[in-house]
């Protein structure tokens, strides 16, 4: 069973308290056997698959492959899969770039088997393969103690990446609301009502347009490129949180802090530290 992430509590301190032992948790729960079971296997298997037929065919390649791109939950689907890689994506009109799905579409691109030249599996390609799915398996066992925490996590990841990226002004904001959890985490930060995903989508990008302008000072998701600015957004959206659900009995951390919270010495960091250590 991988190392569950520590959560103690939600909000903007419980994002405080995993951003400051993030390095630490993530790489206890890169060294769970199961996940190291399954890397090992990805490796030592994937430079022998040729066709998207033996690559679908094997569970096991196939959950490491799809997990890395957040498609973990295609793991079933494996003619949708096939489907999706034998028509590659040289072809504008081919099933990968009509989805409108941008992880399937990355998907497709790493796992080339049905454009021209296939898939190579260098050593580097296979790095950055099992790299992501270990860093996305993570933000999803994140996610099972804080749902809130998985998608700042998420935010943090795909808005770096798409920040850098050489598209649009009004490009960039559609790719951002292409993706649930990114739209999420920018629904909560400018504190728009859930009737928003509902209006024009081109009315939606020029509300987002100016929220950004106000709170940032910048129109573009190329905001997103300074740490800082990133920083701010998912503290915002966390701090939202926190003043919608408030804590409860069921909050993580809450019997904890109630516990500690009156004397002691114990602060958060000592709470934190104490749950780790418990868990090795």
């Amino acid at each position: 069973m991988p190392f569950a992430p520590v959560v103690p509590f939600g909000g903007l301190a419980g994002w405080q308290v995993l951003e400051r032992t993030l390095d630490r948790q993530q790489e206890q729960f890169n060294k769970s056997p199961d996940l190291q079971r399954e890397i090992d296997y990805f490796k030592e298997n994937i430079e022998n698959v040729t066709t998207t037929a033996e690559f679908v065919g094997d569970r096991r390649l196939l959950a490491v492959a799809l997990g890395a791109f957040g498609l973990s939950d295609e793991l079933n689907k494996q003619a949708f899969v096939r489907k999706v890689l034998d028509e590659g994506t040289f072809d504008p009109q081919s099933f990968a770039n009509r989805l409108g799905n941008t992880d399937y579409l990355e998907f497709a691109k790493t796992f080339s088997f049905g454009n021209e030249g296939g898939f190579v599996p260098t050593t580097n390609r296979i790095n950055d393969i099992t790299d992501k799915f270990l860093e996305l398996q993570f933000e999803e066992a994140v996610g099972d103690a804080d749902p809130s925490m998985r998608l700042a996590l998420n935010f943090k990841r795909e808005m770096t990446e798409l920040a850098g990226r050489d598209i649009s002004e009004n490009a960039g904001w559609f790719f951002a609301m292409g993706s649930e959890p990114v739209r999420k985490v920018l629904e909560g930060l400018f504190n728009l009502p859930t009737e928003f995903a509902q209006i024009d989508i081109d009315q939606q990008k020029d509300v987002l347009i100016d929220k950004a302008k106000l709170m940032f000072g910048q129109s573009s998701v190329k905001l997103f490129a300074d740490p800082a600015n990133l920083d701010k957004a998912i503290k915002q959206f966390q701090l939202r949180e926190q003043i919608n659900n408030g804590p409860n009995a069921s909050t993580p951390g809450f019997a904890a802090l109630a516990l500690f919270g009156g004397g002691g010495g114990f602060g958060a960091a000592s709470i934190l530290n104490l749950l780790i250590s418990n868990s090795n």
